[in-house]
């Protein structure tokens, strides 16, 4: 999903000259000159390309590129430079050991991960998160969570969903929108066929039993999950659904959300921008533009300052006029 071609705004650099590059990041580094010579480098690269210009840096001084540029960059700027430095995997292991630690559970973001990421990305996820921070991620999820929502992340992190097989099953599609509809006893929802079908069933198959509950019901499956769950349960459930329905514009939400209201929520916006920079950011920039009226790019020009607003400038890549 990195090639060009795809619906990603960051993509191989033609041109890549790893020499040159290494060069210019290292002088900067030396002489602690402009920073946006780093800016401009890291971003110009795609993943692949950023690994190998590390990979050579470190072999050829000893020292670890990632390491000097956390002590010479600071703050916002540092945490997002260093996120594109990190691998896919690396960098959502990071996301998700950080929405766990300390005081308080981020569960907007441990959902956002786990909702979106396909069932390799997971398996690799839970591999690098257990290489790098000695632990088990299924196991920070049920320590750091309550439940029901702990068992509907859990089903979310294995990694278990089918993949669209491009045939319609008409049969198991009338199946999950009754199994759906059951309620237990004292009128409460069989929560473990909720999530049965929520984590294992593919986006195309849920997106069929959506519409049909809305047929059957009269009703958005969204209304009876705010009705029927409370919590983080009702949140991730949410959110899970929207991924299904049309996921960049989840993202679109998510970053009109993060710049709307007192205080611009840089984290998010860095986050989203980073992870999806080379799968479907352009799609992401596309349904924003749709909905809001104005695009992406203008809107991080507007708040957002300085070195970080120019970084993800140039990871969003475009104007959408």
């Amino acid at each position: 999903t990195g090639a060009w071609g795809t619906l990603g705004t960051i993509r191989p650099l033609k041109s890549f000259d790893i020499e040159s590059a290494l060069d210019k990041i290292a002088e900067t580094l030396e002489t602690k000159g402009n920073r946006q010579t780093i800016i401009d480098v890291v971003t110009s690269l795609n993943n692949d390309q950023r690994q190998q210009v590390i990979q050579l840096y470190n072999a050829s001084t000893n020292q670890d590129l990632v390491v000097k540029i956390q002590k010479y960059l600071s703050g916002d700027l540092e945490k997002t430079i260093v996120g594109l430095l990190k691998t896919p995997a690396s960098y959502d292991a990071q996301e998700l050991q950080a929405s766990m630690k300390g005081l308080g559970t981020d569960e907007a973001t441990l959902s956002e991960i786990l909702c979106t990421r396909s069932n390799e990305q997971l398996k690799e996820i839970q591999e690098i998160y257990r290489k790098e921070y000695k632990a088990d991620l299924e196991k920070d999820i049920i320590s750091d969570t309550s439940e029901p929502c702990t068992s509907l992340l859990l089903g979310l992190a294995m990694g278990k969903r089918e993949k669209d097989a491009g045939i319609t099953d008409y049969g198991l599609i009338n199946q999950d929108c009754k199994l759906l509809s059951e309620l237990g006893p004292k009128n409460s929802p069989n929560t473990e066929q909720w999530i049965k079908i929520l984590t294992e069933r593919s986006p195309s198959h849920l997106r069929k039993v959506f519409d049909q509950y809305n047929w059957t019901h009269s009703v958005d499956i969204e209304e009876t999950i705010k009705k029927q769950f409370k919590g983080d349960f009702q949140k991730t459930a949410i959110t899970l659904v929207s991924v299904m329905r049309n996921m960049p514009l989840y993202f679109a939400d998510k970053l009109f959300n993060a710049t709307k209201g007192l205080g611009t929520d840089q984290k998010t916006i860095s986050r989203i921008l980073i992870s999806r920079s080379e799968t479907d950011l352009i799609s992401i920039r596309v349904e924003y533009r749709k909905k809001y009226g104005k695009s992406l790019y203008s809107s991080i020009q507007s708040e957002l300052k300085g070195e970080l607003q120019s970084c993800l400038l140039f990871v969003c890549r475009a104007e959408d006029l």
